[in-house]
C-alpha cells in the first residue's frame, strides 16, 4: 500500500465515522422532533377549544342574566353572538379528539349545551311563565345548574388535555436526555476509534521517519555505515532506500577524497606560512584561530603557547582590536583610509611600523566564521618615505634662492630693457617670466607638503565658525568669478556649532578646491559651498557643476603631482596633496563624489570645537 493510499485510509475511518455520529444524532433529532410535535399538534388544539368554550359559555350566561334583568335585547344580542363562537369550537373539539375519554366528555358537552340551548329557547323565553314573579329562583333552579353542568365538562376536557400534554413533554424530555447520552457516547466511542487508529497510523508513517533522522544524525557524526531497515514498498521505504544508497555513495566518497582533502589542507598551511606578510585568524570571540610564522615572529609569540590568546594579548594598539571587533559585529571589512590603517609594533629596542587590512571571513552558508589581520611591515618605506621627503625639502630650499635671483633678473628686465627688444624676444622673456613663477610655486608648495609630510607644520587651532571659512574664501574670489561669470553661494545652517580648526589653513584648502572648481565651470557656471554636522564632525564641501572626474581618478588625484589626464593642467599637481595633509593634520579626511558630465563635489572634516 502506497503511503498516499495508507493516509487516504486514515481520512476515510475518521469520515465514516463522523458520519456514524452524525446519522446518530439527526435520528435523535427526529425522534425529538417528532415528540414536540406531539405535544404542539394534537393536545394543544383542545386546550384552545376548551378556553374559548368557557370563555363563550361565560358571555352567553351574561347574556341570560341580562334578559332576567329586563334587557332582553342586549341580553339575546349577546347570547346569539356568543352561541356562534360556542359551536364554532365545539366542532373543532370534535375534530380534534386524540386522548382516551376525550370523547365521552365532548359528547356530554354536546348534550348538555342542547338542553342548555332549549332552555333559552322555550317559549317566554329564558324567564318562562313565572319569571316576572320569581326571576332569581328560575335562573337558580332551571338554568344555572345545566350552565355549571357544561362548563365543568369543558374545564375537564382542559384538564385532560393538559394532563396528556405534560406527560407528552415529560416524554420528550426522556427522549432528549436519551438522544443526548447516546450521542455522547457514540461521539465518545467514535472518537477513541479515531484517536486509536490515527495513533496506530502516525507511528507506522513516522518510525520509518524517526529512523532515516537518526541515521542522518549518525551520519553528521562521521558514520557513514549506517543502513536504514526497508519494512515497506511505499513511499517511505523508497526513500530509507535512496538513503541507504546515499550513505553507501557518502561513504565512498568520504573514504576516496579524505586524503585530499587532507592534503589541500597541507598545502593551504604551507601557503601561508610562506607569506612573508603576518597573518592572524580570530574567531568571532576575538580569540586567535590561526597564526603564521612571520605574524608570530612580528608579534614575538612564542611557539606551543596553551591557549589561544585573545587580540588584546598580542596586539598592542586598542585602536586595532576596536575596529577588528567592528569588522566581527558588522560582518564586513572596515573602509578607512591609509594614513589611519597604520600601527606601531615595539620590537626590543626597534619599533616596526605596519600597515593592517581586515578582512571578515564568511563560510558557505554566508554566516561569519570570523576576521583575517594582515600586517605589512612598512618600516622601510616610511624611512624611504621620510628620506625623500627631506631631499625634496633640501632640492627645494636649494632652488628657491637661484629661482628668486632668476625671478628679479627677468622682472628688471622687462621693466627697463623690454622695449629695446623685438616682439620675439620680448614674447621669450614673458615667456621665461611665467615659467619662473611657476617654478617657485612649484617649490613653495614641495616645501609646504614637505613640512606637512614631516610634522613640522604649525598650526594654530582655534574656536572658528564656518560662516567665517566660507567668507574668507569668498573674497578671494570676488573679482575673478565676475569676469568669468560664475556664481558662488554658501548653504550653511545659522546654528551650526564651531569647528576647532587653524583659519589660515582651511582658508587655503577652501581657496584651492574653489580655484580648481573655476578651472573647470564654464561661463553661467555655479559652485556651491556647504557645511552640515554629522556626529562629533562638521563636513564641508565644495560643489561644481563641471566635467566631472572619472571613477579611476577618484582615489589618486590626492596624491603629488597627479592629474586628469586629456585636461589642460593648469596647476602644479600638489594642490590636492597638501589639503589632503592640511585636513589629516586636523583629524579630518577628504575624498571626492563625481560622475563623468554631473560635476564634482569635495567634501572634508574638520572636528567641533568643545
Amino acid at each position: 500500500m502506497t503511503l498516499k493510499r495508507k493516509i487516504l485510509t486514515g481520512y476515510g475511518v475518521s469520515f465514516v465515522l463522523m458520519g456514524l455520529v452524525v446519522a446518530w444524532a439527526i435520528a435523535n433529532l427526529i425522534a425529538l422532533g417528532r415528540a414536540t410535535d406531539a405535544i404542539l399538534s394534537e393536545n394543544y388544539r383542545s386546550i384552545l377549544a376548551a378556553e374559548n368554550m368557557i370563555d363563550a359559555l361565560e358571555r352567553q350566561d351574561s347574556g341570560v342574566l341580562l334578559t332576567f334583568l329586563g334587557d332582553d335585547g342586549e341580553g339575546i344580542a349577546q347570547y346569539r353572538e356568543n352561541e356562534a363562537v360556542f359551536l364554532e369550537w365545539l366542532a373543532r373539539a370534535k375534530d380534534n379528539v386524540t386522548v382516551r375519554g376525550e370523547a365521552d366528555l365532548v359528547r356530554s358537552i354536546e348534550a348538555d349545551y342542547g338542553a342548555y340551548r332549549k332552555l333559552f329557547s322555550a317559549p317566554g323565553g329564558p324567564r318562562g311563565a313565572e319569571a316576572a314573579a320569581r326571576p332569581g329562583v328560575r335562573y337558580q333552579q332551571a338554568i344555572h345548574p345545566i350552565f355549571a353542568k357544561v362548563r365543568q365538562a369543558c374545564i375537564d376536557l382542559r384538564n385532560l388535555n393538559e394532563r396528556t400534554m405534560y406527560a407528552a413533554s415529560v416524554r420528550a424530555g426522556d427522549v432528549a436526555r436519551r438522544a443526548i447520552w447516546s450521542t455522547a457516547l457514540v461521539a465518545a466511542l467514535a472518537l477513541t476509534a479515531a484517536l486509536a487508529f490515527s495513533l496506530l497510523l502516525s507511528e507506522r508513517l513516522v518510525r520509518p521517519l524517526r529512523r532515516v533522522t537518526e541515521a542522518s544524525r549518525k551520519i553528521s557524526s562521521g558514520d557513514y555505515g549506517v543502513q536504514v531497515p526497508v519494512e515497506a514498498g511505499d513511499e517511505l521505504g523508497n526513500l530509507a532506500g535512496e538513503f541507504n544508497q546515499m550513505a553507501r555513495r557518502l561513504a565512498s566518497y568520504h573514504e576516496m577524497n579524505i586524503e585530499q582533502i587532507i592534503a589541500e589542507k597541507n598545502k593551504s598551511e604551507a601557503i601561508i606560512s610562506s607569506i612573508e606578510d603576518g597573518l592572524v585568524v580570530f574567531d568571532t570571540n576575538l580569540r586567535v584561530a590561526s597564526i603564521n610564522p612571520a605574524a608570530r615572529a612580528l608579534l614575538e609569540m612564542p611557539l606551543g603557547q596553551g591557549s589561544a590568546p585573545s587580540c588584546a594579548d598580542i596586539l598592542p594598539d586598542e585602536r586595532l582590536c576596536q575596529i577588528i571587533r567592528a569588522a566581527v559585529e558588522n560582518g564586513a571589512r572596515p573602509a578607512l583610509p591609509d594614513e589611519r590603517r597604520v600601527i606601531a609594533i615595539r620590537k626590543g629596542e626597534t619599533t616596526k611600523e605596519c600597515l593592517f587590512s581586515v578582512t571578515a571571513i564568511r563560510g558557505g552558508d554566508r554566516r561569519l566564521s570570523g576576521v583575517v589581520l594582515l600586517l605589512r611591515d612598512v618600516t622601510r618605506l616610511k624611512e624611504v618615505e621620510r628620506l625623500k621627503s627631506e631631499f625634496v625639502m633640501a632640492a627645494s630650499h636649494e632652488l628657491r634662492t637661484p629661482l628668486t635671483s632668476l625671478g628679479m633678473s627677468v622682472g628688471l628686465l622687462l621693466e627697463h630693457a623690454v622695449a629695446g627688444l623685438a616682439e620675439r624676444d620680448r614674447e621669450l622673456l614673458q615667456a621665461a617670466h611665467e615659467e619662473i613663477q611657476r617654478m617657485k610655486a612649484l617649490v613653495d608648495d614641495l616645501l609646504d607638503l614637505s613640512k606637512i609630510e614631516a610634522g613640522r607644520i604649525e598650526l594654530e587651532f582655534e574656536s572658528v565658525s564656518v560662516a567665517t571659512l566660507f567668507d574668507h574664501a569668498k573674497a578671494v574670489f570676488k573679482n575673478q568669478l565676475e569676469m568669468n561669470g560664475v556664481s558662488l553661494t554658501a548653504e550653511l545652517d545659522a546654528a551650526a556649532p564651531p569647528v576647532r580648526a587653524d583659519a589660515n589653513k582651511i582658508t587655503w584648502v577652501l581657496t584651492n578646491l574653489i580655484s580648481n572648481a573655476l578651472r573647470y565651470v564654464g561661463k553661467g557656471g555655479h559652485i556651491a559651498l556647504a557645511a552640515s554636522v554629522i556626529g562629533p564632525c562638521a563636513h564641508l564641501s565644495v560643489r561644481d557643476d563641471g566635467p566631472g572626474i572619472p571613477p579611476e581618478f577618484q582615489s589618486k588625484i590626492f596624491q603629488k603631482f597627479v592629474q586628469v589626464q586629456g585636461r589642460e593642467a593648469g596647476g602644479t599637481g600638489l594642490g590636492l596633496a597638501i589639503c589632503k595633509e592640511i585636513v589629516r593634520a586636523h583629524g579630518g579626511a577628504i575624498w571626492v563624489e563625481s560622475a563623468p558630465g554631473q560635476g564634482s563635489k569635495f567634501i572634508f572634516t574638520l572636528p567641533l570645537a568643545r
